[in-house]
């Protein structure tokens, strides 16, 4: 197939795009600077100047598919952005995609769109829970409306599904960048000790779930990908420090409520202050991570043949591999 890949030198992209060159198709991907021609190059994709946020209507050549994993991700700032990168931008692609010859469209979105705004914890939610387009979370309500279009665009012969995946891991992931310093610097701290269920979905089942989307499945739908090991959040990031020849056992834990309010806090300072990038602590980070937080991918294993097959000693051994989006 002719795929266009966004996103493509990024987490998602590094790793999908030289699997879908290995299995056979021909690649296109968007890129906006010299730098990102180069990296997709260097991935044997085919650069596309186009920008997503760009008041000119979107060109793209001919493309059989389209896999949507561009987007604006912060725990914090103007909420304007957001919108206009991932639900004005989804909404020029879909069109640009279609027009292009598109048969199929597969939208990277966020498992957390189904996170309330009380830090309710969810338990084994399945595709019927609500989602919540109207979010404190810029980023999330973002990405609820932009899935409910790709699901709304959805017809015979341009057939949409949304794939998603919670917190997403892998060689080169932020988190795991920035765990070793918030470690060594005293910034980092449980919340309720991080003894809560936690799903996780490493970048390469995420590729497998992408690749399965390409081939099958019913046009309108989202299906939840995760993987298969279970864990706590505080295991999890133990597997990631100890990567790093790093103990989590000193470590303080505060309660969620507090780590809430302390997130309200540093936005209001942030937003005030006009600084730059995100607080060390921010509503939305407390949201996202602090509550217990599982899904059912029953439906994507059911209908879209996704098995899940990395698995978590295989995900901490591709932390020693190179990453091509580098």
């Amino acid at each position: 197939m002719r795929i266009l890949v966004t996103g493509g030198t990024g987490l998602l992209g590094g790793r999908l795009i030289p699997k879908l060159v290995a299995d056979g198709h021909q690649v296109f991907a968007l890129a906006r600077s010299a730098s990102s021609h180069a990296k997709l190059t260097g991935m044997s994709a085919m650069p596309v100047d186009a920008d997503l946020e760009s008041a000119t209507p979107l060109a793209l050549p001919p493309i059989d598919a389209v896999v949507h994993a561009a987007a604006l991700f912060r725990f914090s700032g103007p909420r304007a952005p957001f919108f206009r990168t991932n639900v004005d931008g989804t909404k020029a692609l879909l069109k640009a995609a279609e027009t292009a010859g598109a048969k199929a469209f597969v939208y990277i979105s966020a498992a957390g769109i189904v996170m309330d705004e009380r830090g309710v914890p969810t338990r084994n939610a399945d595709e019927d829970a609500p989602t919540f387009p109207n979010h404190f979370s810029a980023y999330l309500a973002s990405k609820a409306q932009a899935e409910a279009l790709v699901l709304a665009a959805s017809k015979p012969s341009f057939r949409t599904i949304a794939l998603r995946p919670p917190a997403l891991w892998g060689p080169g992931d932020p988190f795991s960048r920035a765990l070793p310093e918030a470690i060594r610097s005293g910034r980092f701290a449980f919340i309720d000790r991080g003894d809560y269920p936690f799903a996780t979905c490493h970048v390469d089942n995420l590729v497998e779930a992408i690749e399965c989307a390409l081939e099958r499945g019913d046009g309108g739908r989202a299906f939840f990908v995760v993987d298969q090991d279970k864990q706590s959040f505080r295991a999890f990031v133990a597997s990631l420090a100890d990567l790093q020849g790093l103990s989590i056992d000193k470590l303080r834990s505060i309660p969620y409520w507090l780590a809430s309010a302390a997130g309200r806090a540093m936005d209001a300072i942030w937003a005030i202050t006009g600084k730059e990038g995100d607080p060390p602590v921010s509503r939305s980070l407390m949201r996202m991570i602090g509550r217990e937080f599982t899904v059912n991918d029953a439906a994507a294993r059911r209908e879209l043949g996704y098995v899940g097959r990395i698995s978590r000693a295989d995900g901490l051994k591709s932390y020693g591999e190179p990453t091509a989006a580098a």
